[in-house]
């Protein structure tokens, strides 16, 4: 019999009966509730006629619906398949035309029914990637997949235990907030506190409400947060720990976190993929500027050359990841899965470093790696220096195609509320700065950057600026 990830949770629900698993304004559900709810909505599913093995989409926001609907779908050893509700109609449409549910559960009944798990033989989940580098593509993952990436984030990351309280304000059609704000608490048989959608005022009071022990958010959350007056010390009391993950999380900005809350950000390194195969750990005292932690137990990390060779500690390459938690492969996309896996190493297509004693650092992008006239310009380390500029708030760093270097070095810029400077302004505080090849030519001023539900830039949405 293959474990289903559902007969984990179910187990969870049987040593907590009584104990509060979900809470939201205005409610909760006991584990045993939960687990009756998510009996429902499998017995349901077989009325409507999924089978095991059939892929169900779960088009629902969060709250206890999509807790109930995932874990029953997983219960019946159905394929669940997140979406988020917030994609445009074409998004959806397309997803769903390449996934081929053989349901698509929008809504979900107050039913109630005692059901045991089915085999775990059929895929758990599949995840659609953000599409941060264009189409987004289905990530097939496994039940041992999802066991070991939740034991993980569980374990050495948060070091959770029945007794915390997570926030699930983050999508939990994403794989950061599926995971680490939903499935490993549950795992843990941990409380989580959902909230619908994310507000920095709200998830305030939540925390305070709910007494929040553990916060994952992804940077915009945190700096939006940090804007509050009344963000402090006091406002987050019950809060032991705040994860990062989705976007980088700038060490910067962790700092302030810190200096303002006492609460110290874990922060990391993960994608649909992989779930979070590289972190600092929860009792872990090293938190350096530039690096995004060191492998998570169970996994190995190395840094190659073009040629796929292995390059020493220091030197910059493409990151590669082999982790018993990476997925299947692409859903009906064996060229694309081929062009990522190789010997169960996972190409990440970021360009990366690794020190001596194991850090790892992520120093741009191997596909936005930008070639100017037979020189290479890492995005990363122009955007590091715009940033350094006290009007700019954000920044993204692309190149556009040139008719005689082959690309430019062209940035999008966003200001800071009530900060004021131009265009050739920041171009020159970059010339100071960078070697004569890496400054960017054109800087675009934007009210804001294209953004994921996660707060990841979409550098492929980005236009070439007239005249470009």
């Amino acid at each position: 019999m293959s474990e289903n990830f559902a007969a984990l949770l179910d187990a969870a629900a049987r040593r907590r009966p009584d104990a509060p698993a979900l809470v939201w304004d205005g409610g909760a559900l006991t584990w045993r509730e939960l687990e009756l709810r998510a009996g429902g909505v499998a017995r349901r599913l077989s009325r409507q006629g999924v089978r095991t093995g059939d892929t169900v989409a779960l088009l629902l926001p969060n709250g206890w619906r999509f807790a109930a609907a995932l874990w029953g779908a997983l219960k019946l050893g159905a394929t669940a398949a997140p979406l988020n509700p917030l994609l445009a109609a074409g998004e959806r449409d397309r997803i769903l035309a390449h996934l081929g549910p053989a349901l698509i559960v929008d809504e979900v009944a107050e039913e109630d029914a005692e059901l045991d798990s089915a085999d775990g033989t059929a895929p758990a989940l599949i995840l659609y990637t953000s599409g941060s580098t264009g189409r987004p593509k289905g990530a097939v993952l496994s039940h041992a997949a999802l066991r070991r990436a939740n034991e993980s984030w569980a374990g050495p990351v948060m070091r959770l235990t029945p007794h915390d309280v997570v926030l699930a304000a983050l999508p939990l059609a994403h794989s950061f907030g599926l995971n680490g704000a939903l499935l490993a608490p549950l795992l843990a048989g941990a409380t989580v506190a959902i909230q619908e959608r994310f507000s920095p005022e709200e998830t305030l009071r939540a925390i305070a409400r709910h007494g929040v022990t553990v916060l994952p958010a992804v940077a915009t959350m945190f700096q939006r947060m940090l804007d509050l007056s009344d963000v402090s010390e006091a406002a987050c009391s019950t809060l032991r720990l705040a994860v990062s993950g989705a976007a980088p999380c700038p060490w910067e900005l962790a700092h302030a976190w810190r200096q303002r809350t006492g609460v110290r950000i874990v922060r990391g390194y993960g994608m649909t993929e992989l779930f979070r195969p590289i972190s600092y750990l929860a009792d872990d005292p090293t938190d350096l500027p530039d690096a995004i932690g060191r492998p998570v137990p169970g996994v190995e990390a190395r840094v190659v050359d073009l040629e796929g060779q292995a390059l020493a500690a220091g030197e910059a390459g493409e990151l590669w990841i082999r982790t018993p938690a990476a997925m299947d492969g692409y859903l009906r996309a064996e060229e694309e899965t081929h062009a990522v896996i190789q010997d169960g190493w996972f190409k990440t297509g970021d360009l990366a470093t690794i020190s001596p004693d194991g850090f790892v650092s992520v120093v741009g992008r191997l596909k936005d790696l930008i070639l100017r006239g037979g020189y290479s310009v890492v995005p990363g380390e122009v955007e590091a220096v715009l940033l350094d500029h006290p009007a700019v708030a954000e920044a993204a760093v692309v190149g556009t195609p040139h008719p005689e270097l082959g690309e430019e070095v062209a940035a999008f810029v966003t200001l800071r509320p009530g900060a004021r400077a131009d265009a050739d302004e920041l171009v020159a505080f970059c010339r100071e700065r960078l070697a004569a090849f890496k400054y960017p030519r054109r800087v675009t001023l934007v009210s804001e950057l294209p953004k994921s539900a996660t707060g990841k830039v979409l550098k492929w949405r980005l236009g070439i600026p007239e005249g470009g």
